[in-house]
């Protein structure tokens, strides 16, 4: 939401949004109410999925989401992407932060801590795999993936353009070896449609021109295709620079 305000205000060209947070912004919806329709806002591509992540303490013994009720759950901290995905997710489970013993704010450096000390039972989190963030409480104190499954989590990815179901690959975690279903957003990468063709055309060949030193940059990146970022996620319309450069080499 940040990176989208500051590039509606000039002061950025470019930025990495989630996806959900661009379908909104281009649509004048949830927190861009106010602001109305961001109508410069152009898409570049996308990136890697962030998966929703929920971990657990190895000592609760949850398997599923719904046992969390009555547990202590960190909610995520006011104002986050995660904290509005979150009350999405429990909406549409026909839950709210009442069905916890506690509904903890902590911020996403806050919660690997507070589960390994015993002061919550779980997390939710859209992050990029593998995460240290994830890896921390697993290594320290044994923490478990939870699977996100189920026709509240069918009815999100169907009515939802921004939404996808994807896996948290096994063997990126300790004793994790299978993979873990959920659903997720991508981390997109978004511009204005004041920023020049020419800069846009620039980065884009950039990355494309070098994709496998690109796909090194970071472990989430290793199986990112041209194919799909060009279209997965992406709500804006596409920059004609961007869209230059896709003709090109005809994916599009």
């Amino acid at each position: 939401m940040f990176n989208i305000n500051t590039i509606r205000a000039g002061e950025l060209d470019f930025g990495v949004a989630q996806s959900d947070w661009q379908y909104h912004a281009a649509k004048g919806s949830k927190v861009f109410e106010k602001d109305g329709p961001f109508k410069e806002l152009r898409a570049v591509f996308s990136i890697h999925p962030e998966p929703f992540t929920v971990l657990a303490r190895k000592e609760s013994n949850i398997t599923k989401f719904e046992d969390f009720k009555g547990k202590r759950f960190n909610v995520g901290n006011p104002g986050s992407g995660t904290r509005a995905s979150m009350e999405q997710l429990l909406s549409t489970m026909g839950m709210s932060n009442a069905d916890f013993a506690v509904a903890s704010e902590l911020k996403a450096d806050e919660h690997g801590a507070a589960l390994c000390d015993n002061k919550i039972d779980g997390f939710f989190y859209g992050v990029g795999h593998p995460s240290a963030n994830i890896q921390d409480p697993i290594t320290t104190c044994g923490a478990k993936l939870v699977p996100l499954t189920g026709p509240a989590i069918d009815k999100l990815a169907s009515e939802n353009s921004f939404y996808a179901k994807v896996e948290i690959p096994g063997g990126l975690y300790a004793g994790q070896d299978t993979p873990v279903p959920t659903y997720g957003v991508l981390a997109t990468f978004v511009t204005s449609a004041n920023v020049s063709d020419e800069v846009v055309y620039a980065l884009v060949k950039g990355v494309f021109d070098n994709f496998d030193s690109f796909k090194k940059l970071h472990p989430a990146f290793a199986h990112l295709k041209p194919e799909d970022m060009i279209k997965n996620g992406l709500s804006a319309p596409l920059h004609s620079g961007a869209v230059k450069y896709y003709k090109e080499k005809g994916w599009m």
